[in-house]
């Protein structure tokens, strides 16, 4: 099988970046401020890419209710937040005050701080707290991988019939071929037990390190 994609260099990967819609003055600042201030933990945000690709998606699904399950300092959320309406509600979940009071700040800045319910605790305790009715437009996955078969398994029941599940980091840096610790060799069997669920129609993107979209049947 022959292959299209191309190698990204970082060249490349700044013409696709500006040939997008970049990051606002708002956006750019909590990316500056999550690299300065925690800067051994910086890789857990977003791509800028992958952010414009969420609020693209939430609109595209016309999304009045989504999760996402790991906020860290917000670039995700406030990309989802504000593909939502007005009246749209996104519940996210995530374990750190700390973080997440960055990402509070930039809601609030953003203006889209009414449209977002955080929750501090275990994300597999809140999905299971809500309402267990298929009525989620839009999910996003982006936390502890050995945790991804759970927050899967409470997630899918609950996506309306054409709601779509985005999931982050499902590449490993490429160590999806050869892993090398428990996150590595969770994702692996992760990515397999979703391409072999009959419930979801599924396409994995190489974006920034690996994104599936998941469309509920």
């Amino acid at each position: 099988m022959t292959t299209k994609s191309l190698p990204l260099t970082e060249e490349l990967h700044s013409y696709l970046i500006a040939h997008g819609s970049p990051p606002d003055d708002i956006a750019r600042e909590l990316i500056d401020e999550t690299v300065d201030a925690l800067p051994n933990d910086a890789q857990m945000q977003v791509a800028p890419e992958q952010a414009a690709l969420l609020t693209f998606l939430t609109q595209l699904v016309n999304a009045r209710q989504a999760v996402e399950v790991g906020t860290f300092t917000g670039m995700s959320s406030l990309a989802i937040a504000r593909g939502l309406p007005a009246d749209g509600r996104l519940t996210c979940f995530d374990i750190s005050s700390e973080f997440t009071s960055v990402a509070r700040r930039y809601w609030a800045r953003a203006g889209v701080d009414d449209r977002i319910e955080l929750r501090i605790g275990p994300a597999a305790e809140g999905l299971r707290s809500l309402p267990n009715e298929p009525y989620l437009d839009l999910a996003f996955i982006d936390a502890d991988k050995v945790s991804y078969p759970i927050y899967w398994d409470e997630l899918v029941p609950r996506m309306r019939p054409g709601g779509l599940i985005v999931v982050d980091n499902v590449l490993r840096g490429g160590r999806v071929l050869a892993p090398q610790d428990e996150a590595d060799r969770a994702i692996v069997a992760f990515n397999a037990d979703v391409r072999a669920d009959v419930r979801v129609d599924v396409v994995m993107l190489p974006i920034a390190d690996g994104l599936t979209l998941a469309r509920r049947r």
